[in-house]
């Protein structure tokens, strides 16, 4: 009995080393350069990933030559396309056309960004003006453009359009790697056996999560500036609107004429306009000088006459000293004839 028990035992314990052998020797394929003490397998495995900088130059130079496979095209509807417009723009009519673009970046499903208004001076005779940043759909923007013109006199128009496709679809090649990756990460994960292992396995989990994240984060941010076309509208009120196509020779002495006779009419309006807006002012001002010319020559008038009063009794005292040194004289003589 004893011996039966322990060929049981033996046979037993061969079976689970070699079931065990078994294990281990396709379980190291699959691990990852953390854990596995072959540089090879280390490479081999971050090679199924991300490709070679040998590789990525070989296929870049066989697609520059043209060999190999077919060029890859993308198609024009795939196109990442961002396209921005800067407007200037004027208008006899301010308020109404600050309200018929806000209803027409609505009504075509796009925002206001950023808006900056001046309401004007009346001091600097300064005109009101907004600067807008407005976010319209790609597919509404050349609508919007023409709805703009329509109601305004356009001063100048840009617009620039940038080709982010490639930059594109390399960013999004680069999130399905660290997809990839992250997906491997976490079956390895699951079979790590030792704390060093899910240590290394989850700081570079880590790692790839944060990589993934502002990968995501920049593509939304491409995808918002592809879908949404930015719109800089600078709007500016005036009376008349500037001529924008090329003039005559002729057409520049009507206009220059016509000009000048609206100005001096204009300087003439805005003369009596500004004296009568300045008008209690100068009432102001009148009454203060008047009353200051007033004051003037009343303190003359008063010096002057002290200066008369102050002659006739100095005139007086004299003519009484003269007066009384003559009586004096005339008594002298009296006493001088009795003595004789």
């Amino acid at each position: 009995m004893k011996k039966r028990g322990t060929f049981g035992f033996l046979g037993t314990l061969l079976l689970a080393v070699t079931l065990l052998a078994g294990c281990g020797g396709s379980s190291s394929e699959s691990r990852p350069a953390s854990i596995t003490t072959d540089a090879t397998d280390s490479a081999m495995y971050y090679e199924d990933i991300y490709p070679s900088e040998t590789v990525i130059e070989e296929a870049a130079a066989a697609e520059e030559a043209g060999g190999g496979s077919e060029p890859v095209e993308v198609k024009e509807t795939e196109r990442k396309l961002i396209r921005n417009v800067n407007m200037d723009v004027e208008t006899e009519n301010f308020d109404e056309l600050m309200s018929n673009v806000s209803k027409k970046t609505e009504s075509l499903g796009g925002y206001i960004e950023d808006s900056r208004v001046y309401n004007g001076s009346q001091y600097n005779e300064e005109r009101r003006n907004a600067d807008l940043t407005l976010r319209i759909p790609a597919e509404n923007l050349d609508s919007f453009l023409s709805a703009v013109s329509e109601n305004c006199n356009v001063i100048s128009q840009n617009e620039s359009v940038e080709d982010v496709t490639l930059q594109y679809v390399d960013m999004k090649s680069h999130k399905e790697a660290l997809e990839t990756e992250q997906d491997r990460l976490l079956e390895l994960l699951e079979q790590a056996e030792t704390v060093e292992d899910i240590i290394t396995i989850e700081s570079r989990l880590s790692e790839v999560r944060y990589q993934l994240e502002s990968m995501e984060s920049q593509l939304r941010t491409l995808d918002n500036q592809v879908s949404y076309s930015t719109v800089y509208l600078y709007i500016q009120e005036v009376k008349r609107y500037t001529p924008v196509k090329e003039q005559t020779t002729w057409e520049k002495i009507s206009s220059g004429f016509v000009n000048s006779l609206y100005d001096v009419g204009e300087g003439i309006c805005n003369f009596f306009i500004n004296l009568i807006i300045n008008l209690p002012y100068l009432v102001v001002w009148a009454v203060v000088i008047t009353v200051a010319v007033v004051a003037v020559r009343w303190l003359r008038r008063f010096s002057k006459k002290r200066k008369i009063k102050k002659a006739e009794k100095k005139a007086e005292k004299e003519a009484a000293k003269a007066a009384k040194k003559a009586g004096t004289e005339t008594e002298q003589e009296k006493i001088q004839k009795e003595e004789k």
